[in-house]
């Protein structure tokens, strides 16, 4: 077993104790179970090609089979829970995640005339299956911001894909609390006022049972019926 193999079986194990910790210390209430806005997919979603063939399927980014190397930026977890409107969680439930690197560049034939590098340790692309408890958590790194079009630069943002069977697929995107160009991003805008919180976290200290010198957030979501 090599050690990247390791360091992957023991994220798994984090994730049960770590997402749980996090999810009891934080009260549950009507309000915080409202539904998720939805955005759109974007120019980025991985290919089915893409997807073949990438060996790595998991929920670490961070590290790609059979490389030494370890993608390049700022640690970061994120721990959520996926639930229905009446907050009872939905186990079960596929998560993806993808994203551009620290670089502000996304691996897809899109963008690639992206002058900024690619990062070749970086996965880029990741899933995960919801807990009993509805829990799950991605291990990656902050995304960098890139130009979108004149005058307008992309804050840090994560994609997200969340599929249940019985419930609507829901496509969204997670923002950073404080990001200098959020305020103007005519994506980020076009979600009503009141729910605008809703797709935005605050980074906080990991905790001793995630890797030190990282970063953490939580992002629940809600899924609509």
């Amino acid at each position: 077993m090599t050690s990247v193999q390791l360091s992957r079986r023991q994220l798994l194990i984090v994730s049960i104790a770590t997402a749980g910790a996090w999810l009891i210390s934080r009260k549950v209430d009507a309000e915080s179970c409202l539904l998720t806005p939805r955005q759109a997919e974007g120019p980025y979603y991985p290919t089915a090609a893409q997807i073949a063939s990438q060996l790595d399927r998991d929920n670490d980014l961070t590290r790609i089979n059979g490389r030494t190397g370890r993608a390049k930026g700022q640690v970061l977890y994120i721990i959520g829970q996926v639930r229905d409107p009446g907050c009872r969680p939905l186990s079960g439930a596929t998560v993806e995640i993808w994203q551009a690197s620290v670089d502000g560049r996304y691996n897809h034939p899109r963008d690639r005339h992206n002058p900024s590098p690619l990062d070749p340790n970086f996965q880029s692309w990741g899933r995960q299956i919801t807990e009993q408890d509805g829990r799950y958590l991605f291990k990656t790194v902050i995304p960098g911001q890139y130009p979108a079009g004149p005058d307008w630069i992309r804050p840090s943002h994560v994609h997200f894909k969340v599929q249940k069977p019985g419930f609507q697929e829901l496509i969204t995107q997670m923002y950073f609390e404080g990001d200098p160009y959020l305020e103007k991003d005519q994506i980020f805008n076009a979600i009503p006022p009141a729910e605008r919180e809703r797709v935005v976290v605050k980074l906080e200290p990991p905790g001793q049972k995630l890797e030190p010198g990282s970063q953490a957030c939580r992002f629940d979501l809600t899924l609509r019926a």
